[in-house]
């Protein structure tokens, strides 16, 4: 099985979303084959399906400022920050089709949010930092020691519709941390959020470059999900592909 990568480099948020719907209305018509869309944003607040206002902690004067944009989105989960430096994954795939090590008959949602946590906490390990899923909290967290608490490394809200994923995940690697004071991070207060930057032992681990963490997660979204990861070189030229 083949999944199309595609590298749309740092956009805005609402040509990402744009980006994104047209994929998935062409694979709901089965029109292109499973598609991951890995980018960056410039600073933008999501609020899912979930969110609550106030977790949104900035004043609307502040975000003005520092040019902060707020979308209002069909994902699951509450708010959260994209921003330089972060890495977004979204990943347009029909859960109905094969996945040889699948439980069921289809991908079910929580084993597909298992899965991209699976692909997170894979790559971290590949620059020595080790990562693990938490009860009850989504996403990807490092592990706890001592008097030093566990930390959000990276956040996941999906979106599901007629078998068909969009929205996925954000992984912090060079990310301005400062940048998440602007709210509460998925609606949870009592804990940190971290990146690969602040987290990785150079002594041990070179930092990579944005473009060799984005191969990393390409390559360990196509072990995870058994696909065999191809370039693309647009969206348009996919969907032109597809006619």
């Amino acid at each position: 099985m083949l999944l199309h990568l595609i590298h749309l480099g740092r956009v805005d948020y609402a040509e990402g979303l744009e980006r994104q719907q047209e994929l998935v209305a062409l694979r709901k018509r089965q029109r292109i084959g499973d598609v991951l869309l890995l980018l960056e944003h410039p600073p933008v607040l999501t609020l899912g399906r979930n969110a609550h206002r106030e977790n949104i902690v900035a004043t609307h004067e502040a975000l003005a400022r520092r040019r902060v944009a707020i979308h209002e989105i069909n994902r699951g989960g509450d708010v959260t920050y994209h921003g330089p430096g972060q890495i977004v994954g979204y990943p347009i795939l029909d859960l109905r089709g094969e996945f040889p090590n699948k439980k069921g008959p289809h991908l079910g949602a929580v084993e597909y949010v298992r899965c991209l946590e699976e692909v997170l906490i894979r790559t971290c390990a590949e620059y020595g930092v080790l990562t693990q899923r938490t009860a009850g909290r989504t996403g990807v967290w490092t592990l706890p020691g001592g008097s030093i608490p566990e930390k959000k490394i990276a956040a996941i809200g999906v979106h599901i519709s007629q078998g068909v994923t969009s929205h996925g995940f954000a992984w912090n690697v060079t990310t301005d941390l400062r940048d998440f004071q602007l709210i509460v991070p998925c609606g949870i207060a009592d804990c940190a959020v971290t990146s690969l930057e602040h987290e990785i032992d150079e002594r041990r681990c070179a930092m990579p470059t944005m473009e060799q963490a984005m191969h990393a997660v390409a390559r360990n979204f196509g072990r995870v999900f058994e696909r065999q990861v191809l370039w693309a070189e647009s969206v348009e030229a996919l969907a032109q592909d597809s006619v």
